[in-house]
């Protein structure tokens, strides 16, 4: 039953999962979603390749999406032909025949072209993305089933989003400099330091501004849909917590809403982030600002062109989360489950929630019960004896003296 106000029948909880535990669970559904997701998007640069080749020659970037977020990789010369995966000529005919012969002609891992430089980043920030989102709404005392907390995700999964990414932006434009002009990892210190001479030290965030733009959005009405969507389920089917498949339609449901109602901000993302990666590595001398490419959007293309590409971006966006969110609450469940069992609580003191079991710890006071609810296990005194009379005590003393 959904509560409708802040009256919570149990003491404040303390969390039973381990941010170390949400930690191992994010990880494990980084990589899964990784490997699931990433052969399609190859497949997707492949084709695009062959039908744009100029698109793909030195001097341009493009983006690659390895499930968990965009990687600007620029096209450089000169490099190995495994470096050059995207230029490979392959005369696909769609989809399924491009990853067919792709399997045939140059071997099976070959579907995940590019994914290992990507992994090193794209990983570390889901790690940080997802174990932040559950402390901070931890934090907040989110509890499923409580309309009035309906905010709190909301504010978690956006809070969560601006530290991962702020994190990850400065590797990001490190990243893609080492790329496009073939620098080694001893020469990434004097890069850095160059470029915060010429530009400032803010200059390391440069591509923030348009990620923040899609994800911060995106990241809020994400996780409110999905908290709203699985109290709802819970309420429903008298569940305490949602099985694989309701976590992963759950996720499926509320990526889709998500990515419907921000796909604006994603087509100025990418814009923009392609002209950033032009700019480092030296096509551009300068990038329009997001506003500009808003209005130019807008004026020479119409309103319409601010909504291309959704159903790529549905067919992208909605399995990922779908697999990310149903991989780490299984984990979740599994690590709350062997808690329990390690440590055994008294009943009284344990609460289950959607996102696993909350427990108080072991060092907090714990409120006394009241006394309908313990007089059952009180032992009754014990009666009181008679005090035997002066003519008893002298018949037992002539009986034993007889």
């Amino acid at each position: 039953m959904v509560v409708d106000d802040e009256t919570m029948p149990f003491p404040p909880q303390g969390n039973a999962i381990t941010p170390v535990q949400h930690m191992v669970s994010s990880c494990t559904g980084a990589v899964l979603t990784s490997l699931l997701m990433t052969p399609f998007d190859v497949v997707k640069i492949r084709l695009q390749s062959q039908s744009k080749p100029s698109a793909f020659t030195k001097g341009h970037c493009f983006l690659y999406c390895n499930g968990l977020m965009d990687h600007l990789c620029p096209c450089v010369s000169g490099m190995t032909p495994s470096s050059q995966w995207y230029y490979r000529p392959g005369h696909f005919n769609g989809t399924f025949d491009a990853m067919a012969k792709i399997v045939r002609n140059e071997g099976l891992t070959s579907l995940w072209s590019g994914l290992p430089p990507t992994l090193v980043m794209a990983v570390p920030a889901t790690v940080v993305y997802f174990t932040s989102y559950e402390q901070i709404k931890f934090v907040l005392g989110y509890q499923d089933g409580v309309v009035s907390y309906s905010w709190k995700p909301m504010v978690a999964g956006a809070v969560a989003r601006v530290w991962a990414a702020s994190l990850i932006s400065p590797i990001e434009m490190v990243r893609t400099k080492m790329q496009s002009t073939k620098i080694n990892y001893s020469q990434v210190q004097q890069a850095v330091k160059e470029t915060i001479r010429k530009n400032g030290v803010l200059s390391l965030w440069k591509g923030l501004g348009p990620t923040l733009l899609r994800d911060v959005p995106f990241s809020a009405m994400y996780w409110t849909g999905y908290e709203v969507t699985k109290s709802y389920v819970l309420a429903t089917k008298g569940h305490s917590d949602l099985t694989f498949y309701e976590s992963f339609g759950a996720g499926a449901l509320a990526g889709s809403v998500a990515a419907l109602l921000t796909l604006p901000f994603d087509v100025i993302k990418t814009r923009r982030q392609i002209e950033l990666g032009e700019e480092i590595i030296g096509k551009l001398k300068g990038s329009t600002s997001t506003w500009k490419i808003i209005r130019n959007i807008y004026s020479t293309e119409g309103f319409r062109a601010l909504f291309a590409g959704l159903p790529p971006r549905l067919l992208k966006v909605a399995p990922s989360c779908a697999i990310m969110i149903s991989t780490f609450e299984y984990f979740k469940r599994l690590f709350a489950s062997h808690n329990s069992r390690s440590e055994p609580v008294d009943d009284r003191y344990a609460h289950t929630t959607g996102t696993g079991a909350f427990l108080i710890p072991l060092n907090a006071s714990k409120p006394e019960l009241p006394i309908s609810l313990v007089s059952s296990t009180v032992a009754s005194p014990p009666l009181p004896t008679t005090e035997p009379s002066p003519a008893d005590v002298l018949s037992t003393t002539l009986s034993k003296a007889n």
